[in-house]
């Protein structure tokens, strides 16, 4: 089994254990929905694809969107759709769990697609957006939110504070998303956001990410327990960022594209 493949059983099951949770902490992942949503809801038009759905939130959401007839809603975490499929009940929308770099979906088929904080976690973004343009019909719109690689910086910052080991989740920066795109797909707008929420304690960040699914998944990361002494440093380090409101940051590099095929 390659490591590509391992790292996505691993992604998978870290989300679909997530399931139940997700709905109640995925605050910035609600967010970022929306504002993608209000980016492009106006060009998304017939079958839509909802690329990496999650619990299934914004799949009826698309459905009301005016030139919207029907939505695909796919997945990698069965337990994700297993959830979404008994809590959004809907017949024009089909639940279809499926790597995104190796859709089961005939070339030319899909009018438009719409991904939300998902292809963060495909590596290979050429094969994905050869992938997208497959599947996409000729003028079909893309659009995607994605995180850049200063998310949760903080975090990252205060743990290089302990060693060196990779304890974030890393992503790509805009070039590898423009220039990946720029041979199948023509662009409409490519825009970066920064968001920032604000915990009371650390401990309430480093649970939302659990509840998520969306801890630590790098190849590179520590297995095992941390250490008192370790986590007691990676805590004061990670102390130094806390705000005159007294509050601690967490920051979010939001990424949202609106492409056309070419």
């Amino acid at each position: 089994m390659g490591a590509g493949t391992l790292k996505k059983i691993q992604i998978a099951d870290s989300f679909s254990r997530a399931a139940q949770s997700y709905d109640s902490m995925a605050g910035l992942q609600r967010q970022v929905g929306h504002n993608l949503l209000q980016r492009s809801g106006l060009q998304l038009s017939g079958q839509v694809v909802d690329l990496g759905c999650g619990t299934g939130f914004f799949s009826p959401q698309l459905l009301e969107q005016a030139r919207v007839s029907n939505v695909v809603a796919i997945d990698l975490a069965e337990g994700m759709l297993k959830f979404a499929k008994s809590s959004r009940l809907n017949s024009n929308i089909s639940w279809l769990c499926a790597d995104a770099e190796f859709l089961p979906l005939a070339d030319n088929s899909v009018d438009s697609l719409f991904t939300s904080l998902s292809i963060q976690w495909c590596e290979n973004l050429s094969a994905l957006f050869a992938e997208l343009a497959r599947v996409l019909k000729p003028g079909a719109v893309l659009a995607f939110a994605t995180l850049g690689p200063d998310t949760l910086y903080e975090l990252r910052d205060s743990w290089a504070q302990v060693d060196d080991f990779v304890h974030v989740n890393q992503f790509q920066g805009a070039a590898a998303h423009t220039q990946g795109l720029g041979s199948y797909f023509d662009q409409l707008s490519f825009t970066e956001e920064r968001i920032e929420l604000e915990y009371t304690e650390l401990k309430q960040l480093t649970d939302e990410l659990k509840g998520i699914g969306a801890h630590n998944l790098n190849s590179g990361r520590i297995t095992g327990l941390s250490g008192r002494q370790r986590i007691q440093t990676f805590k004061r380090a990670y102390e130094g960022f806390r705000k005159s409101n007294g509050m601690l940051p967490a920051t979010y590099q939001v990424y949202y594209g609106i492409y056309r095929t070419l």
